[in-house]
């Protein structure tokens, strides 16, 4: 598919003493920064957790079940950012003196997401007294109700969007739900179950509770190194209060001051600890505890994250590892035949329907989300990939879907208005702009393929479908150096909604190889320049490269550090690859 490489304008000033640097300068100065207090994300810049609708309620109830000893359990989603809010959630919970508090964490083949009435009724098997959602029970209706039914109160922590009803928990904190005037909607579950936390030891602090029971008032920032995690790798836009959050996470991890849990994910990951980035979290850490939740059982994801020391992390880390080669090989199969079916079609871009959804039954569930990632990226269209909800009883006839969009078409609203459209064809749905997932009858796909090309067609314009990479400019001959890829990492946090700076420029192609099965490693030099760079590009289509033809390249790339043996050197981390078109007659 033809890519358009395009330069992010400069929207803002930036003073020359705040940025010293003129490349970093130039980054931020297209990234909308303007006030200088944004270049500094600490801690005392914070939103207030008092500006989050339900609060007071909230930490009124659990300030209650406090008093009285209740009973809480837990009820987690199955991801990365799942697992840091449960984890979370029950270390804070335990420092401030509750003394019961568990937690479950749903399979996913066998509940599906979120708090449905067969959750609750496992969840009544442990006698609660309070069900805590994290990062999930804004759509849970049903059992939300359950529940109270039961007599058992419920608190919702979520950060997804709402419907066209709000449960009738006890309790919502949802920055996300209708009339929450907090600013920043961009928090991931872990960063509202934080907020939770930090309005809870306030009161409790007001109160004199740490005192009259001889308490040490837990100091929060320690569980800042789950909440970074967990928003990295939830690929929630860094705005700035998020930025401060990953940053603080960060700092902490980088000086050793984690749960042993993370330090174990970071060993075994190959990454460390003092030079961990924001994108380590999301591509590197991330992973391996999503992999618990793909394809087995998050609560060995959670119970990583709680080990309370290195042996027991490591081993069950170990554990992790494993499962995330497990899923890397499912959906190198799952990849490969869908590229396949699509292009037996041969279909032109033209042609290509606007919505894709392609299904087969031999498709693991838990891998599909990131197979819809590869072919969004490829396609450059909203996808929806489908696979068997299961295998007998009531989902034996059911699709589970995991959709991802493009830029300018909000998949969750789509979603909500094809419901509309077409009552009864969608069993269920949730999600974000970005994200979503689906149920509906298997003998009901063709009639929802249907209506979502047929949406898309409707709501994507030329420049929606059109694929686009946005740059930082190009890089001057004299800042190809190891000092100036330094200080474009340390300016970070990068990450979705901020992301790290990249570049494009024309080179010579001094020499390419391939290494591994699907990398390939480059010697190329500046136009305007002597100086010959190392560069790698992973995954390359080998369709296409090597190219022996070749001797000019334009490239969009990132500055980055390649560490080897001890020694660090400037390296080009090459986005997308094309022949120059001199080079093309």
């Amino acid at each position: 598919m033809p890519v358009t490489i395009e330069r992010r304008p400069v929207v803002s000033q930036i003073p020359e003493a705040l940025v010293p640097h003129p490349l970093l300068r130039q980054v931020y100065a297209r990234r909308r920064i303007s006030d200088p207090d944004e270049l500094s994300p600490a801690l005392q810049r914070l939103l207030d957790p008092s500006l989050m609708r339900g609060m007071d309620q909230a930490t009124t109830l659990l300030i209650t079940m406090l008093q009285r000893q209740g009973r809480i359990l837990v009820v987690a989603d199955f991801d990365a950012d799942g697992a840091t809010s449960c984890a979370l959630a029950i270390s804070a919970l335990q420092a401030m003196g509750f003394a019961h508090v568990d937690y479950i964490v749903p399979n996913r083949f066998q509940f599906g997401y979120g708090l449905t009435p067969p959750v609750v009724a496992l969840a009544l098997e442990r006698q609660p007294d309070l069900l805590i959602t994290v990062d999930n029970g804004i759509s849970s209706l049903e059992g939300v109700a359950a529940a109270r039914a039961a007599g058992v109160a419920v608190l919702v922590t979520d950060h997804h969007l709402a419907g066209a009803s709000l449960p009738a928990a006890d309790a919502i904190i949802n920055p996300n739900q209708p009339g929450c005037g907090f600013p920043s909607k961009a928090l991931a579950g872990v960063g509202v179950v934080f907020y939770l936390m930090l309005a809870l030891r306030a009161r409790l602090r007001e109160s004199g509770w740490f005192t009259q029971r001889q308490i040490p008032e837990p100091n929060l920032a320690d569980c800042l190194d789950l909440v970074a995690l967990g928003t990295v790798a939830d690929v929630v836009p860094l705005d700035f209060n998020n930025r401060i959050l990953v940053n603080e996470g960060l700092k902490r991890i980088r000086a050793g001051r984690c749960r042993p849990g993370i330090l174990t994910l970071i060993e075994v990951a190959g990454r460390t600890r003092e030079g961990l980035m924001a994108a380590d979290l999301g591509f590197a850490l991330g992973p391996r505890l999503n992999a618990a939740g793909r394809l087995d059982d998050m609560s060995r994801g959670i119970e990583c994250l709680l080990a309370g020391d290195v042996s027991q992390a490591h081993a069950i880390a170990i554990e992790l590892d494993g499962l995330n080669k497990d899923r890397k090989l499912i959906e190198s199969g799952m990849r490969e035949q869908a590229f396949a079916a699509l292009q037996s079609l041969d279909l032109d871009d033209a042609s290509l329907p606007a919505g894709l959804c392609i299904y087969d039954p031999s498709w693991h569930q838990g891998v599909i989300g990131i197979l819809a990632s590869r072919i969004k990226e490829h396609y450059h269209r909203p996808v929806i990939v489908f696979a068997d909800a299961g295998e007998s009883g009531a989902e034996a006839d059911e699709l589970k879907g995991s959709a991802r969009s493009v830029t300018g078409y909000h998949i969750r609203d789509a979603l909500d208005d094809i419901a509309s459209r077409e009552p009864g064809l969608i069993a269920r749905f949730g999600g974000h702009a970005m994200a979503a997932g689906l149920s509906l009858r298997r003998a009901d796909l063709p009639r929802f393929k249907a209506a979502f090309a047929e949406h898309a067609a409707r709501h994507l314009d030329d420049e929606s479908r059109q694929a686009r990479i946005l740059t930082d400019g190009s890089v001057a001959a004299e800042d190809f150096c190891l000092g100036t890829a330094e200080v474009l990492l340390a300016g970070g946090p990068w990450g979705q909604g901020f992301p790290e700076p990249r570049f494009d420029g024309e080179f010579l192609l001094e020499d390419q190889r391939l290494v591994g099965e699907r990398h390939l490693k480059l010697r190329v030099r500046p136009m305007d320049g002597s100086q010959s760079l190392d560069a790698i590009a992973f995954n390359i289509d080998t369709d296409h490269w090597p190219r022996t033809d070749v001797h000019r390249v334009r490239l969009v790339y990132r500055l980055d550090v390649n560490e080897f043996r001890g020694a660090r050197a400037l390296q080009l981390m090459v986005e997308h690859m094309e022949a120059s078109p001199a080079e093309v007659t």
